[in-house]
Order: C-alpha cells, then structure tokens, then sequence
C-alpha cells in the first residue's frame, strides 16, 4: 500500500530502528513509545487487521514476538512484557497494518494498562447468549 506509514519503512523509505529482521518480518523500535524498548514486530507484507492477516503468517509473527521478548530479558532486567494489539478503528488501531506492540515492563515503570471504563459487565443470562452467538459461527 502506498500510504501506508510501515509499508513505507519496510520499503526503506522511511528510516527505523530495527530490533529484528528476516525476509518476511521486521520488528522496530516504536517512535512513540509507552516504555523503554517499546517494538513494533509486522509482516512486510501488508495486511490490515487480524481478520485479513493469514493464520499462518499470524503463527510466524507471534513466534518472532516471543524470540524478541526473550532476548529483552536476556538483554536487560525485566518483569515481564505486554503484547498488545488493536484491529479495527474502534479499537483504536491507528495504523491500518497488521502489528503487535511489544512492551518491555519493569515493575513501578509508571505505565498503567488497567482497565477505567465504566463499562457494566454483563449478566450471566447475557454471557450464555454471546458465548451461544459465537459457538453457532464457524471459525
């Protein structure tokens, strides 16, 4: 794609800080981190969200996000890491190219993941019928 910002840097059109490459992926540091070390791992090739993204490729790039976790803790002093993503605008995907954030964390590093939504959990009645909604669809 184009105008796509990471297409851009896999083209080399844009400069990064790579963590990791290989011939189909590349993980870089992100610009705007939300902790030290904070990469960004993506296919080259493109693909938009966890709906278009072929499971096969999915399985590669979890694995790479592993390798590159462990080399953190081999590295440097972690606690542990977050791996985060988002599909879909709703979610608040704001690059429309498949990735997963990779966050080194350390404990009182100050970065706060939980949850401040006023968001009502559902019932039980409510919870059987999603589960019920989902379980009639064919993964």
């Amino acid at each position: 794609m184009t105008d796509c910002i990471f297409c851009k840097i896999v083209a080399g059109e844009i400069p990064c800080h790579k963590v990791y490459e290989s011939r189909d992926f590349l993980a870089f540091l992100d610009i705007n981190p939300k902790s030290e070390g904070h990469t960004l791992v993506i296919p080259k090739k493109h693909y938009t969200d966890i709906f278009d993204i072929p499971e096969k490729t999915l399985e590669k790039l979890i694995l790479i996000t592993q390798k590159i976790a462990k080399r953190f803790k081999e590295a440097r002093v972690v606690d542990g890491v977050n791996i985060l993503h988002a599909s879909g605008k709703s979610a608040q995907q704001t690059v429309l190219h498949f990735h997963f954030h990779l966050l080194p964390r350390q404990t009182g590093d100050g970065l706060d993941l939980e949850p401040k939504s006023d968001y009502e959990k559902p019932d039980e009645e409510e919870m059987k019928e999603i589960v019920e909604k989902l379980r009639r669809r064919k993964a």
